[in-house]
């Protein structure tokens, strides 16, 4: 017991000196820098969707305090989204906000997997070229949040049923179904059906997601339709890029409780020898079965061998 008291006396002694030491020898700012480093674990990756510089609703990821309570973590993210306020210098380059300035969260409220989020009446002054957008941006950001199934926006404690300019209607309670980034290619009012896709986009030397939501006659199943318009080429936005070979075929598909079961041919490869596949078509894939499928995980196969299991909820 004495040794371990004389080692832990020690022990301050030195961690005491270790500090005069830098505060009399590293300038004030470096001296910052290394105090800053006890802090770096409570600091964490967070996905949060904002406009690119293609005027995209792009998912892409902020640096933040980690917060576990899902009001708490609702209310971080929400301020990301408000232009001018303390959170933007935050935003990585050549992405913004959409939320108008001045806009405040009035109150946080979850239950039952049900997120309300009541905001100031400046959340109305939104443009309408903009405003649908940044619907879509609260929406998704939002749905990122473990735990959260369906939002409901409130302005000044009445539910926000329309959007302000255009007086397009909103659904009482909101998830992903809203859809993002609309691109419609419909021959009929008939029959629509809407799936969601995720692109590859770049900013300098940096790739993040784009998720469109196509709306069209199409009664095939949703991956079907997924693997196609990532295998096609030329896409319709030049800035949406897609890393999946166009020669990748999906060749059945299972589905099972929690998991979606894809069989491809060799192609699904990016390398034959390695037989490895690349990351930004794992997560493509990946992510757009998450917005269609009520599933936790997609196993990729060839043949009946499976190359990689993807975990939803890890998707980052």
């Amino acid at each position: 017991m004495l040794k371990k008291r004389v080692f832990r006396k020690i022990i301050m002694t030195t961690a005491v000196l270790f500090s005069c030491f830098l505060m009399n020898v590293l300038p004030d700012n470096e001296y910052e820098y290394v105090q800053s480093l006890k802090y770096v674990s409570n600091y964490h990756e967070e996905v949060i969707y904002l406009i690119d510089q293609y005027q995209m609703v792009a998912r892409t990821k902020i640096k933040v305090e980690e917060e576990k309570d899902v009001k708490k973590k609702a209310k971080q993210l929400i301020e990301m989204l408000i232009k001018e306020g303390e959170g933007e210098a935050k935003l990585p380059s050549g992405f913004k906000n959409m939320i108008p300035s001045d806009t405040k969260i009035i109150g946080i409220d979850y239950k039952d997997s049900v997120l309300k989020i009541n905001f100031s009446k400046e959340i109305l002054n939104i443009s309408e070229k903009e405003e649908e957008k940044m619907i879509e941006a609260i929406i998704y950001t939002l749905m990122e949040i473990e735990g959260v199934e369906k939002i409901i926006l409130y302005v000044q404690d009445e539910i926000l049923t329309k959007l302000p300019h255009s007086k397009k209607n909103l659904p009482a309670t909101l998830d992903r179904s809203y859809g993002i980034n609309k691109e419609y290619m419909m021959d009929s009012y008939k029959e629509i059906d809407a799936v969601t896709v995720y692109y590859v986009s770049k900013y300098n030397e940096d790739y993040y997601y784009v998720p469109v939501t196509k709306y069209m006659n199409d009664s095939r199943e949703k991956i079907k339709i997924i693997i196609e318009q990532l295998s096609s080429s030329p896409l319709t936005s030049t800035n949406l890029m897609s890393f999946l070979n166009s020669n990748a075929k999906l060749l059945a598909t299972q589905e099972e409780v929690d998991t979606l079961f894809l069989v491809f041919n060799e192609y699904i490869f990016s390398d034959m020898d390695t037989r490895n596949i690349l990351e930004e078509v794992i997560y493509s894939i990946s992510l757009s079965v998450r917005d269609n499928y009520d599933v936790k995980e997609v196993v990729f196969q060839l043949g009946d061998s499976q190359i990689y299991k993807s975990v939803i909820k890890t998707l980052e």
